[in-house]
């Protein structure tokens, strides 16, 4: 009964977004809507990702894990979230900036929020020219010098700015200052969690006048004032081989370019995979089904599958997402 699945997208409105999305995944939106990110695969009680193609159609995130259990998610992972969906697969359009931010660890989370913390991961797939992000401060600093810095306005000379390109894979873990520059498209890979400690949100008004909210409380004793690593992963990928850009207690990301056809085994793999697609098109075969896969979507491969056929009429780019015991 199981197979590759693909979900239907959920948009998010933000007012940083764009139309990059919508118009990569043939949605049409209105005219005046940004939209900043897609959900691809989710497990938030509030975004249940519903699947969109095969028998089970119409299930969303839930369904499947209490009906299919470790067969879904892997053994051990279901032991260890039952029926929680660890991950929460993102593409993001920046079409202007995001706030300066940070994002607690699971011990500040569950405290306050009764949530999971949030390390997470970026993959560039597209920046326009003199694009770039923020990925740890520029140096060394103590909470007392961030305040004189945050409240003199000179707070952007503490962040640590990145130009970027096509391919760039940042590793951002909890406590990690950070934010995405206008004009990049990006691939991350999240844990489940939706909370956001934004710092500085450049004075910017929502469509309605109003400022956003910021958490600057919050934010102070979630940040790792020592951080000044860029959280950059140097990586030389390969033709149709995992190359590993992120592991993480949370999950393992490799890239991995299909140049013809490829053969995946995964017979040693106790968890669900994620391939998302960072480029070109391709084809997947599982032993009972077989999905396209397209620029800017995703599929999660069940933990029951142990191999997979991957082909492109040219080349694809993916990442590859599951959880190690």
């Amino acid at each position: 009964m199981l197979y590759p699945l693909k979900f239907n997208p959920i948009l998010k409105e933000m007012i940083w977004g764009g139309k990059k999305i919508p118009q990569k995944l043939n949605v049409d939106v209105d005219e005046d809507v940004k939209i900043g990110e897609n959900f691809a695969v989710s497990g938030l009680k509030s975004d249940q990702s519903v699947v969109n193609n095969g028998p089970l159609a119409g299930k969303n995130m839930m369904e499947l894990i209490e009906t299919y259990k470790g067969d879904f998610l892997g053994t051990k992972v279901y032991q260890q979230f039952g029926s929680n969906f660890p991950l929460l697969i993102k593409y993001i359009d920046a079409n202007d900036d995001l706030s300066i931010q940070v994002h607690p660890n699971d011990e500040q989370a569950k405290i306050k929020h009764n949530s999971f913390g949030k390390t997470e991961m970026w993959y560039v797939v597209d920046a326009e020219a003199n694009s770039g992000l923020v990925s740890g401060f520029s140096k060394q600093t103590s909470a007392e010098e961030f305040e004189q810095y945050h409240s003199s306005g000179k707070l952007m000379e503490l962040m640590q700015k990145h130009p970027t390109a096509a391919g760039d894979t940042f590793f951002i873990p909890a406590g990690k200052v950070h934010s995405i520059g206008a004009g990049n498209l990006i691939a991350e890979i999240q844990q489940t969690s939706d909370i956001t400690y934004r710092i500085y949100d450049f004075d910017r008004r929502d469509k309605f006048g109003n400022p956003r909210e910021l958490h600057h409380e919050l934010a102070m004793d979630a940040m790792n004032f020592s951080d000044n690593e860029s959280g950059k992963v140097e990586y030389t990928a390969k033709d149709n081989e995992s190359v590993n850009v992120a592991a993480c207690q949370y999950f393992t990301t490799n890239v991995l370019n299909v140049s013809g056809v490829v053969n995946k085994d995964y017979s040693q793999l106790d968890s669900f995979v994620i391939l998302m697609n960072v480029g070109g098109k391709c084809t997947i075969k599982s032993a009972d089904a077989t999905i396209e896969l397209n620029e800017m979507e995703a599929t999660l491969v069940p933990a029951a599958i142990k191999g997979l056929e991957i082909a492109a009429d040219e080349t694809a780019k993916l990442l590859e997402v599951y959880i190690e015991g």
